[in-house]
């Protein structure tokens, strides 16, 4: 009976992968810390928080100035194709944003702000010593028609000659409206060396099935007038002061709230703060979001204009603005975010005008794997050319079996002979390290799923059920989705069938490859069962396809007498060994020869 065999370096290969892969799932996995209580900052009359304190924060003075008893509070209702906002008269603050003709995962409405989440508010000092705060402002409204839109003014009197007014106008049409802050004729009310700060805090609503999965891809994210992308921490408590912020936006995984200065923020202070697993299962929210910046003052007051875009994190809808604004979405780093800008988002795309976004997906993955069967082929040949080695490599293992340094030197001398190197299998697996690692990103972000189902799934980009647990298995979950069930099961026979035909028996300080085979299609068992369905489905479809085209190379591309042949032709010819090789050899010689005077 044949040897069960497997090169060495492919262990080494398999381990950096999951290691690479459990990185990469879990690197934004919430930490156990305390969340910091923003809603007793809101409410902080005397001496309110602010995220960091670089940004000069609200003085703490002896008078606040609270009119919100003397008038009426109402909420005026802005509504365009897509959004409707409610601003209350008390402080000019969105209490409330619907995305109409959507839902969460309860079916209800889905709302980015809904009165108790939102707050904003402007602050600044009086020439004597008062401190004026937006959010205790009640305003007299005025809502208006104007060209493409609707126009809500919210006016009130500061002094005999001066006033404040907050403007919203919405389009028509869209998920992006304006703001603007304009206080006039108050210069004499102001004490300017005290800057006027504004401040923005909000709390992302939970909008889908699984909160965990959720949180890990809702995020602060902010880009200089630099060019320059950056994001705070997705897990616990982080906090920046940032030079030049062009916008700020509150990402909560599939939606959005991001606010674009008319003028990039000179300073701004920016927070998150990320609750546990266990407290953001049982949550209406995932993070609390602050933004705080100072507002420069004029000769008749200050003001400030800004855009707020509040909807779907979606590629095709924020690549349209001018800001760059679809840099919020977390595509990966370098040629992975390349390859799911470049490639998978117009090729999805397209596949999706055509198809269901299920049968796109299989496409998808038909395309890929085809894409990629050369690097495919090439794997094969490698393990081909091994195998016709395999009884020289056992008969010098036999022979050099109590020196092991000999052993090595001679085996790799008869790859150089042979023409074959044993790093050849590894090098076609890392060329697809960039294609699996794009759509390891590329699903979990893939606002086009969102909604859309595919036999049993409900959802492609959340988990599907076929059934509940009474119970919660640590890592795994309280439900049991199939797509990941099958992908673990076609996993485990493609490696049987890779794998396994090279597998050697357990060696001294070696792990039990046996094991390891096994242990592959339940790890990735775990990983995948509150993952995005979708991308279950696409691995699922990926190692079938693989399956496939590795028995016909196998049966009907591979000659194993030609390749055998052709490494007999190989050891008749004279070698040269380059730098790298000399140095290896001779240091396995100078190891032989120390041992030997031991």
């Amino acid at each position: 009976m044949e040897e069960k065999r497997i090169d060495p370096l492919q262990i080494i290969g398999m381990i950096l992968i999951f290691g690479i892969f459990t990185l990469m799932m879990y690197n934004q996995s919430a930490e156990e810390l305390a969340q910091a209580d923003t809603k007793a900052a809101q409410e902080s009359v005397q001496q309110p928080e602010t995220a960091t304190p670089a940004v000069s924060p609200i003085p703490e003075v002896s008078e606040v100035i609270d009119l919100s008893d003397e008038a009426i509070v109402e909420t005026m209702v802005l509504r365009n194709n897509v959004l409707e906002l409610g601003v209350s008269t008390k402080g000019g603050i969105l209490e409330q944003v619907l995305l109409q003709d959507m839902v969460n995962y309860l079916d209800e409405d889905l709302y980015l702000i809904n009165k108790e989440n939102n707050a904003l508010n402007i602050a600044f000092t009086t020439s004597t010593g008062q401190l004026l705060q937006t959010k205790f402002l009640v305003f007299t409204p005025t809502l208006s028609k104007v060209p493409n839109g609707q126009e809500l003014r919210l006016r009130a009197p500061l002094n005999t000659e001066g006033f404040i007014e907050l403007i919203y106008t919405l389009p028509n049409e869209g998920y992006r409206f304006g703001f603007e802050v304009i206080a006039e004729g108050i210069s004499s009310y102001l004490d300017t060396s005290i800057p006027a700060a504004f401040s923005w805090q909000m709390d992302g609503f939970r909008h889908a099935k699984s909160a965990q999965y959720e949180n890990r891809y809702t995020q602060l994210a902010y880009r200089h007038q630099t060019d320059k992308y950056s994001t705070l921490s997705a897990s616990g408590e982080d906090d920046e002061t940032e030079q030049d912020v062009a916008w700020v936006s509150y990402r909560q995984h599939f939606f959005s709230s991001i606010l674009i200065p008319e003028t990039p923020f000179k300073e701004a202070a920016l927070a998150s703060t990320s609750s546990t697993d266990e407290e953001v299962e049982a949550s209406l929210y995932l993070k609390s979001f602050a933004a705080e910046t100072n507002l420069p003052y004029n000769r008749n007051g200050f003001a400030a204009s800004f855009d707020w875009y509040m909807g779907p994190t979606d590629y095709e809808i924020l690549r349209k603005y001018d800001e760059n604004l679809f840099e919020s979405i977390s595509f990966g780093w370098g040629l992975i975010g390349w390859i799911n800008k470049s490639v998978f988002y117009p090729l999805f795309g397209f596949l999706t005008s055509l198809v269901p976004h299920g049968i796109a997906i299989i496409l998808l993955t038909i395309i890929v794997r085809l894409v990629l069967s050369p690097v495919l082929y090439k794997s094969y040949v490698s393990q081909a050319k091994m195998r016709v080695l395999r009884p020289e490599i056992t008969a010098l293992s036999e022979k050099y079996k109590n020196e092991p340094t000999k052993r090595q030197q001679e085996t790799m001398k008869l790859y150089g002979k042979a023409g074959v190197s044993p790093v050849a299998g590894c090098i076609p697996a890392l060329l697809q390290m960039p294609v699996f690692f794009a759509l390891f990103y590329f699903f979990p972000i893939a606002y086009e799923l969102r909604g859309q189902s595919f036999l049993w799934a409900g959802d492609l980009s959340s988990y599907d059920v076929i059934a509940e647990l009474p119970f919660s298995i640590p890592f795994y979950g309280d439900h049991i989705s199939l797509f990941p069930l099958l992908a673990s099961v076609a996993i485990f026979f493609y490696t049987q069938q890779t794998t396994g035909q090279q597998m050697q028996p357990a060696q001294p300080g070696m792990p039990n490859m046996k094991i390891i085979m096994y242990l592959m299609p339940v790890m990735m068992l775990f990983f995948f069962n509150n993952y995005a369905s979708g991308f279950s489905l696409y691995y699922f479809v990926s190692n079938v396809l693989m399956i496939g085209i590795m028995l016909v190379i196998k049966n009907a591309i591979i000659d194993q007498d030609k390749i055998h042949a052709q490494i007999e032709e190989n050891k008749k010819k004279p070698k040269k060994q380059n730098r790298f090789q000399r140095k290896m050899t001779e240091m396995m010689e100078e190891a032989e020869r120390q041992k030997k005077l031991k």
